[in-house]
């Protein structure tokens, strides 16, 4: 029986293996891309990102995330959600088909008409594996989920690249999109064990391996049977197969919503303003400057995101789980928590920084020169982009304590602001917008930590313990490496300009990695003796 312990660090390790393999692969792929598309094709699937992402969360209506913070679901909880998860996919795609239309009126664009109906495709996709997903990620299967998210990656990946050196355009970054999830969705069926029915019975909620076809769905077929009677007051037959009219049989198998429904609510509404808060600039972009512009803003986002999300990503198929089992032994909760924040801390900041103090040249190199505008505001993104994983870890304590109540109203509070910020400022220009995103994004950890502080007394003090050592080492690493990464290239002045763009980003790559890892080893961090421990161990 594994501890605790051994399965958060396996989660972690699965988690980060799975979205450091697909960053790497947007990274090769996203390079490549960048290269044969414009800057216009990115703003047109950017300017779509808001209402796919909104689309996706009044879908799942925050069930997932209320089934992962059950502390027993059973196969009625997850079949419930399945079917709401269908129905309202498809509900909200035939909404979105009619109001495609008014979207592209919004934008100036009527190419976007035929675009977003393809693209709106996604999340009637998704909905077929949320469920199967919350299964996995209950079971702290991570290593599965992992496999499921880099083959979609993968297939997605080059599909994409095959469309775009074809000349299809935007149509490829929207078939990439829709690949990942399909094919996602279809690799969580296989590796998850759990199979939604047509009633409430738990018996017929996963694969039965050694029985015959007749023996697994004569329970289901007896409550079927039995919820006709219940709903219809006597028998119900239909040539001999005993199945209920869905008008019966539908509000017994989306009862157990009740339930979680307040709580789901909360958490759909906070992920509502949440992906506001991470589009709005998308959609103000699109309105006010156009889509050109929108695709350098999309590109620079993108790359700071892929560092970002990689470090949130792997804490949020662990925290929650972990945080919500621990609920019942405050000090250990604490404790825990204390030590994803160095973890967190130990990792985003130098990542992120390493990140801004290379961004012209890695852009450049990459993606070429048509993107230095991009180039000029991945820094301000890399600096917000750092405290991203703080937020999520802070946000993901405030839900495993059931106060989906505060997050909702915290969350809808930063985008009211930021809203009234961006709308405040566009006519000052795209960098001023970006600035004022990110402090506000910076501040708003804090916020995030009081509620925190006041939930699981994790006090200002230790919580400034926990990142500011990491926060000052990165920044002084990124200062002595981007300085030490010019010396070295004034020294070459013979060399032409090209060249020197390789020279100072490989540079400043190495000079930072081997500084901080030098500092960390020196300064005694625990949290870097246990990363080297597991990495040595048998355990994996």
């Amino acid at each position: 029986m594994e501890s605790l312990k051994e399965k958060t660090a396996k989660g972690l390790f699965w988690g980060g293996m799975n979205n450091g393999v697909q960053q790497l692969l947007g990274l090769a792929f996203g390079i490549i891309l960048g290269r044969l598309l414009d800057p216009s094709d990115y703003g047109m699937t950017a300017m779509l990102a808001v209402f796919s992402v909104i689309a996706n969360e009044l879908q799942s209506s925050g069930f997932k995330t209320g089934l992962i913070n059950l502390r027993e679901p059973k196969h009625e909880d997850y079949n419930a959600v399945f079917w709401f998860n269908i129905v309202a996919g498809v509900v909200l795609y035939v909404a979105l088909w009619f109001a495609a239309p008014l979207i592209a009126d919004y934008y100036h664009e009527q190419k976007l008409i035929p675009l977003s109906r393809y693209v709106f495709l996604g999340f009637v996709f998704s909905s077929f594996g949320m469920a199967q997903s919350a299964y996995l990620t209950k079971q702290m299967q991570i290593k599965q989920i992992a496999k499921c998210g880099m083959t979609a990656t993968l297939s997605s990946s080059l599909v994409s690249v095959a469309m775009a050196a074809m000349g299809f355009g935007y149509w490829a970054l929207a078939t990439q999109y829709l690949m990942y999830i399909a094919v996602n969705t279809v690799l969580l069926w296989y590796f998850s064990p759990w199979r939604p029915s047509l009633s409430r019975n738990e018996e017929g909620g996963t694969r039965k391996e050694n029985c015959s076809e007749a023996d697994q769905t004569t329970p289901n077929r007896r409550l079927l049977h039995e919820d006709a009677i219940a709903y219809s007051g006597g028998e119900n037959t239909l040539q001999g197969n005993l199945l209920p009219p869905s008008s019966f049989l539908l509000p017994r198998i989306f009862s157990p919503l009740k339930k979680i429904f307040s709580f789901s609510f909360r958490i759909m509404l906070s992920a509502i303003f949440t992906q506001l808060n991470n589009n709005v600039m998308n959609l103000l972009l699109g309105h006010y400057y156009g889509k050109t512009n929108t695709g350098h803003y999309n590109q620079g986002y993108q790359w700071s995101s892929k560092c970002f999300l990689l470090v949130g990503n792997m804490l949020r198929q662990v925290d929650q789980t972990v945080l919500v089992g621990l609920r019942d032994e405050r000090e250990r909760q604490l404790a825990v928590l204390r030590k994803m924040m160095r973890f967190t801390a130990f990792i985003s900041f130098p990542m992120l920084f390493c990140l801004a103090m290379v961004s012209h040249e890695f852009i450049v190199l990459a993606i070429g020169e048509k993107w230095a505008f991009a180039a000029s505001l991945l820094p301000l993104l890399c600096l917000s982009g750092a405290f991203m994983p703080l937020s999520t870890l802070l946000t993901d304590s405030v839900i495993s304590q059931h106060r989906s109540d505060i997050y909702l109203w915290s969350t809808v509070a930063l985008g009211v602001l930021q809203i009234a910020m961006m709308v405040g400022l566009w006519h000052q220009g795209i960098v001023v917008m970006v600035w004022a995103y990110t402090l506000l994004n910076i501040i708003w950890v804090f916020v995030w930590h009081f509620f925190v502080r006041r939930l699981m007394g994790y006090g200002l003090l230790s919580f400034l313990k926990d990142i500011v050592p990491f926060a000052l080492a990165a920044a002084g690493v990124m200062l002595v490496a981007w300085w030490m990464g010019e010396f070295i290239v004034y020294s070459l002045w013979f060399i032409d300009d090209y060249l020197k763009l390789w020279i100072l980003l490989f540079s400043r790559f190495v000079i930072a990695m081997l500084l901080y890892y030098g500092i960390m080893r020196i300064a005694g961090a625990v949290i870097l003796k246990e990363c080297l421990k597991f990495f040595r161990s048998n355990h994996l």
